[in-house]
C-alpha cells in the first residue's frame, strides 16, 4: 500500500524550521555588545524583519502544494511565539520596552493558546481578523524597537511606542474576543464556561 501522507521535509515545514532556527542568532545579534552596537541593532532587525515577513509563506506553501502535515501545525505557532517572545523579552531585559508591555501580550498569548488547546475537542478557534492584525501590528512595533533608536531621529521613537501602543490594545481586546467566543462554544456544548478553561 503506497503512503500519500505528505513529507514532513516539504518545503513549508522547511521555512518554519529556518524561522525557529533564525531566533537564536537574531538573539546574539540584538545582545552584541549589551544592545549597543548599530551593527548589532540593524542585523538583528534584518533578522526579525525576516522571520517575520516569511510566517504565513510557510502556511501558503503547505495549503498550496497540499503537503499540510501534523508536524507544521505544531512548529507553525511555536515558531512565531518563540520569535515575537524572544524579541519582547530581551527588549525588555534590554531596557527598550517597559515589562509590563511584555508580561500583557506574553500572558494573553499563553492564556489564548492553552485555551485553544482544551477547545480541540469541540472545535478548532481559527485566527480572526482582528489576531491577524495583531501578529502584525506586534511584529511591526518589534521591528521599530529593535532600531538603533538612539541614532535615529526623535519622531521614530514616538512612532515605535505609538504603534506597540496599538499593538497592547488589539492585543488585550483580541484576547477578549477569544475568550467570550470559548464561552459561547463550551456552552453550546452544554458544559459549564469555567470547566475546562
Amino acid at each position: 500500500m503506497v503512503d500519500d501522507a505528505p513529507s514532513v521535509w516539504n518545503p513549508a515545514n522547511v521555512v518554519t524550521v529556518l524561522r525557529i532556527v533564525v531566533v537564536p542568532f537574531f538573539a546574539l545579534a540584538l545582545l552584541d555588545d549589551g544592545g549597543h552596537t548599530v551593527a548589532g541593532r540593524l542585523l538583528a532587525t534584518a533578522l526579525f524583519v525576516a522571520a517575520a515577513a516569511t510566517d504565513r509563506l510557510d502556511g501558503w506553501l503547505a495549503r498550496r502544494s497540499g503537503q499540510v502535515t501534523d508536524l507544521g501545525k505544531l512548529l507553525d505557532p511555536i515558531a512565531d511565539k518563540l520569535l515575537i517572545g524572544s524579541g519582547l523579552v530581551l527588549l525588555s531585559w534590554l531596557g527598550d520596552l517597559w515589562w509590563v508591555v511584555t508580561v500583557v501580550i506574553l500572558v494573553r498569548e499563553l492564556g489564548i493558546t492553552v485555551m485553544r488547546f482544551f477547545l480541540l475537542r469541540y472545535v478548532v478557534l481559527p485566527a480572526s481578523r482582528g489576531g491577524k492584525l495583531k501578529t502584525v501590528l506586534q511584529a511591526v512595533a518589534i521591528s521599530l524597537y529593535l532600531l538603533p533608536l538612539a541614532h535615529l531621529p526623535a519622531f521614530v521613537s514616538v512612532v515605535a511606542a505609538a504603534v506597540m501602543g496599538v499593538a497592547v490594545l488589539v492585543t488585550v481586546v483580541t484576547g477578549l474576543d477569544y475568550v467570550r467566543d470559548a464561552v459561547r462554544i463550551r456552552r453550546a456544548a452544554g458544559l459549564p464556561p469555567a470547566a475546562g478553561l
